[in-house]
């Protein structure tokens, strides 16, 4: 499994090398965007609407908009001090809780967490703890330039870190349109609500669940596929220096014809000058 982090935890006195690796794994189907009329992926580039230049990464700056169109620049330079200052390999256990008392929103992403060599037995201790008091640690991470706030528990025999949103992060309730306060339902309606609930409760196994829309998604990829319904981009048209060549050349024979007028008047000047020769 990759590892996507190293460093430590601390709780205490106490030290734990450990290492992070991604618990989860996204796995939607990746769709290209193609141009319609000859299936080449499009592309997409970085452009200056007003200087209308294509941009490299070493012609872009972070900026932060104080007010609409007005921006506060920030030096690379700065961002790295910031960066490196805050930016200590170590997840540090500021709490213990029981893990009932976070609502769900509040859960982002997961990381298993394995010991380095030299942390085997400090790794089996706070899992054992862990596990016989029935709680989870509430620690501090700098991950991505980015402080984190973060839940560390037992799962499955093995240390698991999981990022949580602070509280400013999470939206107010208060903020949802059109919910109602007041309670419009009869009982008989409730009752009947909740013997339903209890027909359709069962335990909880992830296994039975699929992501059916991915399932059907692949088939029809896999159909396409064996029907030869594959395209292939167009080639790109590439003018050579001989196609080039030929059409200046072409260009300047049209340009340089005398005109049919002009012609017929030098001919006319030849005639005269001719017979004026012969008669002297």
């Amino acid at each position: 499994m990759h590892t996507i982090w190293k460093g430590s935890i601390s709780f205490g006195l106490v030290n734990i090398p450990i290492k992070l690796h991604a618990a989860t794994e996204d796995k939607d189907i990746k769709l290209r965007s193609l141009h319609k009329k000859c299936h080449t992926p499009i592309k997409y580039e970085k452009i200056c609407p007003v200087c209308d230049e294509e941009l490299s990464m070493e012609d872009i700056v972070k900026g932060y908009e104080v007010t609409k169109g007005k921006f506060i620049v920030l030096e690379d330079e700065e961002m790295k001090e910031l960066k490196n200052a805050a930016e200590e390999k170590s997840v540090e256990i500021v709490d213990f809780i029981k893990l009932n008392e976070i609502d769900p929103i509040y859960f982002n992403r997961s990381y298993y967490m394995s010991p380095n060599e030299t942390g085997v037995k400090a790794y089996s201790l706070l899992r054992e703890a862990l596990m016989e008091s029935g709680k989870a640690g509430i620690a501090k991470i700098v991950m991505r330039s980015k402080e984190q706030l973060a839940v560390i528990r037992v799962y499955e025999n093995t240390l698991l870190m999981e990022t949580i949103h602070y509280p400013d992060e999470v939206r107010s309730v208060e903020d949802v349109p059109s919910v109602p306060k007041e309670h419009e339902v009869s009982k008989k309606e409730l009752d009947t609500a909740i013997l339903l609930i209890d027909q359709l409760t069962t335990a909880f196994e992830p296994e039975k669940y699929h992501d059916d829309y991915r399932s059907k998604l692949m088939d029809l990829i896999e159909s396409k596929q064996t029907g030869k319904e594959v395209v292939t981009p167009k080639p790109k048209e590439e003018k050579t220096n001989v196609t080039d060549l030929m059409s200046a050349l072409q260009a300047s024979i049209d340009q340089t014809k005398p005109k049919p007028g002009k012609k017929t008047t030098s001919k006319k000047k030849a005639t005269r000058k001719r017979k004026k020769a012969e008669t002297s």
